[in-house]
């Protein structure tokens, strides 16, 4: 018997994304649509393919999904982000499994590749990425973590090379917007798993991931985006262990206080 899928939609003022996003899995048995009370149009475009849409408070991805995931009623689930979407390839590819009906995984790693200020980016180590967003309902879960929560499948994991696309960083007032919070949560998940921000930590971290991902990973083949990602990735290292800094700074001088 063919097993249905709800595909799980977390989103905030996406309006400009979001029907994009939603074209590609127009197909599905439902499509739920977890909203952070966005202001934009969001909720209007989203209408316009579901109305298994809910409004629910915003801590972080893992907690908004993990808060989802057991409302979902498919037989399958899957995660997109509003600023992915499915190619045709993975679309057919995902509807036969499904139809098939004797499906040999409890999810799926599927190949993401991902746009950069316009551009599809062919190395960096972007080009390697998998990501598990396709999982049998009851089997996943997300990590417990501020950002980068990666999900947690109970059983066998398959891999499909038919690509999600993401289209991310459009303009540098999109990456530093992302930026700001996301460098905040990395640096309280590195607090919470007990790391230091060590003087080597903050002056050798920060170059190795410049030189992994445009030397080792062959960034300067993206020419100019590739180098500007490497940079700015490196930027992001830098900032999230300054940040991990300064809140055991807090802490001590909290203590002294105290």
């Amino acid at each position: 018997m063919a097993q249905t899928l709800t595909v799980l939609v977390p989103v905030y003022n996406e309006e400009d994304d979001i029907r994009k996003c939603l074209e590609s899995v127009k197909w599905a048995d439902d499509i739920f649509i977890v909203d952070s009370f966005s202001t934009d149009r969001t909720l209007e475009i989203a209408a316009e393919y579901t109305d298994n849409i809910v409004s629910h408070e915003y801590v972080n991805s893992a907690t908004q999904k993990n808060w989802a995931i057991p409302q979902c009623k498919g037989d399958w689930i899957m995660v997109l982000d509003a600023d992915e979407f499915l190619s045709e390839l993975l679309q057919k590819k995902i509807r036969k499994i499904l139809a098939s009906g004797d499906v040999p995984f409890d999810g799926y790693y599927i190949k993401r590749e991902t746009y950069f200020f316009g551009r599809l980016m062919k190395h960096c180590g972007w080009q390697r990425e998998y990501i598990t967003r396709l999982w049998r309902n009851g089997k996943g879960r997300y990590e417990d973590k501020h950002v980068h929560a990666g999900l947690i499948i109970d059983g066998e994991v398959g891999k499909l090379h038919e690509p999600i696309y993401h289209d991310t960083y459009k303009d540098f007032d999109d990456y530093f917007e992302k930026f700001e919070r996301y460098t905040t949560w990395s640096a309280k998940d590195l607090q919470d798993r007990g790391k230091k921000a060590s003087l080597f930590t903050l002056a050798f971290r920060p170059l190795w991931r410049f030189f992994k991902m445009y030397i080792l990973n062959l960034g300067f083949l993206d020419g100019k985006h590739g180098f500007i990602l490497s940079t700015m990735s490196s930027f992001y290292v830098l900032t999230k262990y300054a940040k991990l800094w300064n809140i055991k700074q807090v802490i001590k001088d909290d203590n002294n206080r105290s």
